[in-house]
């Protein structure tokens, strides 16, 4: 495998993995207890990391697609 498409595969993999403990989080009590402001924050920082995770797929997809 070419080496720039495992760099894509682990930075996704990365991604995907903070993704999710980001989004535990935000089901939590503790996000619940937090200011509005920083709670908007972090909303907006999970929906922009699941967006770069699709792109990322994407580009894969293409990679793989295209061989």
């Amino acid at each position: 495998m070419e080496t720039f498409i495992q760099r894509i595969i682990d930075e996704k993999k990365g991604l995907d993995e903070r993704i999710g403990k980001l989004k535990a989080f935000i089901t939590s009590e503790k996000f619940k207890n937090l200011e509005p402001a920083m709670r908007a924050l972090m909303e907006e920082q999970y929906f922009t990391m699941d967006h770069y995770s699709q792109i990322l797929e994407k580009r894969l997809y293409l990679l793989n697609f295209n061989k």
